[in-house]
């Protein structure tokens, strides 16, 4: 941390060979598409590594990367999204589906979740009053291409201390 004497701001500094680990604050430049498709994303996104924010297959390969490492190729559909006979399971109501749906296991629904994002309904069994679901991501069988660079790795634990003129204290 230095301190600028004229007036008196505090810049910080990261070190720059910090490695992604879980638990560290991550900023990237991504670009996400579909192979031979549509882009999916196109931004800077900052999260913290390990914390299931991030596609499961881009945070391994992010894993032990510091500042300005740059990652392309391409992401087979089970580690992007994870292995969709792992995703959740729930149990509907038959009535919850349009009269005329043919509902038998494998079939696919779309659907939108409870914060409003596309879901696939993967029917897994149908019983007499109740259907269960799996809650599979649209893109779950899709391969995704990537392209990312890291612009930034810290340690988001413990901000900087405030210093004790700002808070009016006496140091000692």
């Amino acid at each position: 941390m230095a301190s600028t004497p004229a007036t008196g701001r505090v810049t910080l500094r990261y070190r720059s060979d910090v490695k992604i680990e879980k638990g560290r604050r991550v900023r990237i430049r991504v670009h996400l598409s579909i192979v031979g498709g549509d882009t999916i994303e196109k931004c800077v996104v900052e999260y913290v590594h390990g914390g299931g924010t991030m596609l499961p297959g881009l945070e391994a390969l992010m894993l032990g990367k510091e500042s300005g490492a740059k990652l392309e190729g391409v992401l087979a559909a089970k580690d992007a999204f994870g292995n969709p006979a792992l995703h959740p399971v729930k149990k509907m109501k038959r009535t919850e589906f349009p009269k005329e749906a043919k509902l038998t296991k494998g079939e696919r629904f779309a659907a939108k979740g409870v914060n409003g994002q596309d879901v696939v309904l993967a029917i897994e069994h149908v019983g007499s009053d109740e259907v269960d679901v799996r809650l599979v991501h649209p893109l779950a069988d899709q391969d995704i291409k990537y392209d990312l660079e890291i612009l930034e790795v810290r340690d988001p634990v413990r901000p900087p201390p405030i210093p004790a003129a700002a808070l009016k204290l006496e140091e000692g």
